[in-house]
Formats: structure tokens, C-alpha cells, sequence
């Protein structure tokens, strides 16, 4: 009980201090003004307007002129805001689905599993994952053995892609006529024509749209697409749509070998698309866009061979995940945190981070040890979309930033009702965030995404408008959500 009063009062005395540092300014222009007045005070309005009469013409229109000027230049030199129309997801049919029973029959019945060791590592580590038994895959994995040909990846091409687009615009009231850029992403899988003609063809966009495809970012590339649609609209005409879309495609992309570290991509990745249409214009707008930072820690080879492409010892390509891929992330996070912070954290918390470095640079000198203070990024943001890459990625996040279980529900139930979606799955968190109705005007966002390199990237969204229904991907399934998810007893990558 004494510990309880305790913490009780330490969490008052914090949140006065962030009201007193956070609003320093505010308070000290209310005093500087009180005390003007009092000191002035009584003033007479007679005295007032013979004082303004006194003062020449010129000097007054002078100076209304130098404010204004200082105005627009201020206005000018400042980025164009861009927002969030609207987004959306593909929603898996059920035929899509595959539960643990299925995975279980086909990793016996496949004949490239030659080794029954890389069976049982596969479904040990598919029961630890997080997953959930509504994950879904491609139909070309629901033959044995799985159709890896160039046709069965154009058709969940088409499947997964169209669908978020399809909804997408219906979701918005924009048209495809008013797309003037397309940009899409997909890291392993690049056909010709590009994923890019293949939306322009279906939907019909004008000849002159400008598009961009990406390949090779792995789950980063959302965030990507993000930020350079953000360099695009702040130096487009205003009323400029971009289109964006990330996706993975799995159907040509299944490993047949037996290398442990190639066959978690085959236990974790499904199938999922997310798109969005962004804006420099705020009519229409749901979300506003704010801070982002991505930073790349490819300059040491660890990092970089972290998530690597390349042929197993019996010439089998695949993609290989490091065992060291959640200790990555969680340095990458680090880097991207020096940087974002000072962005988007309060002054309170800024300060508290300044003291504490000052702390540990004093007393090194003598040999002491003091441990950084931890900002709280939840005096700065509502709501948390961690990339659901894994069960091990999001612990890191949650460890490293001293997030609660309710602030990375969203990225988890992701994982366990999606699996790893790759670059679209912070969408389908967004998505979660909404259709639970725990999203209000004003809240902000932040997403971070990782990606093969290594890179780390970071977003701020501010809600303008919360969604008026909870439509999307979780509308047959949000009422079951959240589910307690089993303990994991030994870490694992996943």
C-alpha cells in the first residue's frame, strides 16, 4: 500500500512538471503581460488612442508591412502539410485460410522435406510465432508440392493488390482519374510489365501519370513508398493524389530446401496488401502526416547480411533470416530514436533525456555508471503500429521504447489474425486501431517499420477524422479481438 501512495505521487509530481516545462513559454508570456498591465494599470482609453495618434503614420504602416512580409515569407519557406485520404487493405477470403493442421500435413506430405529435423523446427517454431489459425496463403501453397510457376505469383498478384485498391476507392471519394502518381512496392517478386502497369491497366489511370516501382526493401518499403510520396506532393500543384501500395508476393518465392534459417520466411510471411491515396490538399483528409525518419545501418555487415537473398548450399534459393535479426532490430531502432526523438518528444521529456546524459558525462569521471533515462514516447503519441514482423520483433520494440501490452495489442493481434504481411502489415494495424473505435480526432500515430539492409523508418500521423465505421479487413473478425496469446518460454527469432 505504502509502495502504491508512493508511485502515486511520483506520477503527480510528473505530470506537473510536464505541464509546467511543456507550456514554460505560455506561462511566462501570461506573466510578462500581467505584470505589463499591473504596472500600467489604471490606462484610460483616451490615453491609449492619444498614444497611437502620436505615433507617425509611416512607422505604423511600416511596421504592419515588415509583419505581414515576415508572414508569407514564414508561410513560403515552410513545407506543404500532406495528408492521409484514406487507405486500405485486402481482406483474405476464407479459402485462403490456413490453419496449423494444414501447415502440419503439408510439411509431411511436401517431398522436398527430406530432413524430418527441418519438419519439426518448422512447427515448433510456427506454434511459437503468434500466429493464429486464420492466417491465410496463397492457393498455390495449398497444393502439394506448392506451384511456384510465374503464373500462380501473377494471380495472387492480382488477387492481393486489386483488392486494396478496389478498396481503397471505394472507401474515398476519389476517382482514378485524379491519380497523378502511382507507386508500389514489392521486394522480391518484380514481373514485367511492372506491378505499376499492371494498376494503371486495370484501373484505367491517365497516360500521364507518374509511377514508381520498388523492389528489394523488404517490410520497410511501406514506409518508403511513404516518404517519398511525401517529397512528391510538397513540390506538386496542390490537389495532387498519390497512389501508393505495398505488397508481398509469396506463390514464386517458397523455399524447398532444408537451411534453418531459410525456412522461417516460409513460417511466418502470408499474404496481405495494403494501399493508400495521400494528398497536399486537406479536403478529404483522414490523417495528417507528420514526422519521418529513416536511417540504414547497411555500412556493417552484419546488419546488412541480416535478411539475405541467396542460394542454400544445394543451390536452392531462398531468403535467409539472421539469428541475430531482433538484437539488429533493436540497435536500428536505437539509431532511429536519436533521431526521431528530439522531433516529436515534449520539451519535459527532452529535458529529462538532457539531464540524465549530463548525469552519466559528470559522474564517468569518477567511475560511476548511471543509466540513460528512458523518454516516454507516450506523452508524444496515443497509439503505436510496430511492424509485425514476429513474435521476438515486437517484444524488442515493446522492451526497448517501456511500451504496455495495450499500446502493442494492435501489432499483435496483427500477427496473430494476419501473420507478417511484409511491408503492408502497419496498415492493417492502423486498421485495428480504428475498428476497435479507439481512434479520436487529434490522437497520434506513430508506425515503424523494418526492412532488409537493415533500415528502420519511422512515421507520425495526426488524426483528423476517425473512421465512421469499422469496415476493412477486421469487419468479420474485430469482435473476437484481443485473444490471449500463449506464453513463450525460450526467445526465439520469431
Amino acid at each position: 500500500m505504502h509502495t502504491r501512495k508512493t508511485m502515486a505521487k511520483l506520477l503527480s509530481l510528473k505530470t506537473w512538471y510536464q505541464l509546467f516545462v511543456d507550456n514554460f513559454l505560455a506561462i511566462v508570456a501570461v506573466a510578462f503581460v500581467a505584470a505589463a498591465l499591473r504596472r500600467a494599470w489604471p490606462v484610460s482609453v483616451d490615453d491609449l488612442a492619444g498614444s497611437l495618434r502620436a505615433v507617425p503614420p509611416v512607422r505604423i504602416l511600416t511596421a504592419v508591412i515588415l509583419t505581414a512580409g515576415v508572414a508569407q515569407l514564414r508561410r513560403l519557406r515552410r513545407p506543404r502539410d500532406v495528408y492521409l485520404v484514406e487507405y486500405g487493405c485486402f481482406r483474405p477470403k476464407p479459402c485462403f485460410r490456413a490453419p496449423f493442421a494444414t501447415c502440419l500435413e503439408h510439411a509431411f506430405y511436401l517431398p522436398y522435406q527430406v530432413d524430418p529435423e527441418s519438419v519439426t523446427f518448422s512447427i515448433r517454431l510456427l506454434e511459437r510465432s503468434g500466429l493464429g489459425e486464420e492466417t491465410s496463403l496463397p492457393i498455390s501453397y495449398h497444393y502439394i508440392p506448392p506451384d511456384r510457376s510465374l503464373e500462380a505469383a501473377r494471380e495472387e498478384t492480382e488477387d492481393v493488390i486489386f483488392s486494396a485498391v478496389d478498396e481503397v476507392f471505394a472507401r474515398s471519394s476519389v476517382r482514378p482519374e485524379e491519380i497523378d502518381v502511382l507507386i508500389v512496392n514489392c521486394s522480391i517478386f518484380t514481373p514485367t510489365p511492372v506491378f505499376v502497369d499492371m494498376v494503371v491497366n486495370r484501373y484505367k489511370l491517365r497516360p500521364d501519370v507518374k509511377s514508381l516501382n520498388l523492389s528489394g526493401m523488404g517490410c520497410g518499403a511501406g514506409l518508403v513508398n511513404i516518404g517519398l510520396a511525401r517529397h512528391l506532393l510538397q513540390v506538386a500543384p496542390p490537389g495532387t493524389h498519390v497512389l501508393t501500395v505495398s505488397t508481398e508476393i509469396l506463390s514464386s518465392q517458397y523455399y524447398i530446401g532444408s537451411d534453418r534459417s531459410m525456412l522461417l520466411p516460409n513460417c511466418l510471411f502470408r499474404m496481405g496488401a495494403a494501399a493508400t491515396i495521400l494528398s497536399n490538399s486537406p479536403e478529404r483528409a483522414r490523417f495528417r502526416l507528420g514526422r519521418i525518419v529513416r536511417r540504414k545501418t547497411a555500412a556493417r555487415d552484419a546488419d546488412y547480411n541480416c535478411i539475405f537473398q541467396e542460394e542454400d548450399d544445394n543451390g536452392i534459393l531462398g531468403v535467409r533470416l539472421s539469428k541475430d535479426l531482433t538484437t539488429t532490430a533493436g540497435q536500428a531502432l536505437k539509431r532511429n530514436i536519436m533521431a526521431f526523438g528530439p522531433l516529436v518528444l515534449p520539451v519535459s521529456e527532452q529535458l529529462l533525456v538532457a539531464l540524465s546524459l549530463l548525469k552519466r558525462k559528470l559522474l564517468s569521471c569518477w567511475g560511476v555508471k548511471v543509466r540513460l533515462y528512458r523518454p516516454d514516447f507516450r506523452t508524444a503519441f496515443e497509439h503505436f503500429c510496430i511492424h509485425a514482423g514476429g513474435r521476438g520483433v515486437i517484444d524488442e520494440v515493446q522492451r526497448g521504447l517501456g511500451l504496455s501490452e495495450e499500446d502493442v495489442e494492435a501489432s499483435r493481434m496483427t500477427l496473430h489474425r494476419f501473420g507478417n504481411t511484409s511491408s503492408s502489415s502497419v496498415l492493417y494495424e492502423l486498421a485495428y486501431i480504428e475498428a476497435k473505435g479507439c481512434m479520436s480526432k487529434g490522437d497520434r500515430v506513430w508506425m515503424i517499420s523494418f526492412g532488409s539492409g537493415f533500415n528502420c523508418s519511422s512515421v507520425a500521423w495526426e488524426c483528423l477524422k476517425p473512421a465512421i465505421d469499422s469496415d476493412g479487413p477486421w469487419a468479420d473478425c474485430i469482435h473476437r479481438y484481443p485473444v490471449q496469446l500463449p506464453d513463450v518460454l525460450d526467445g526465439s527469432i520469431a
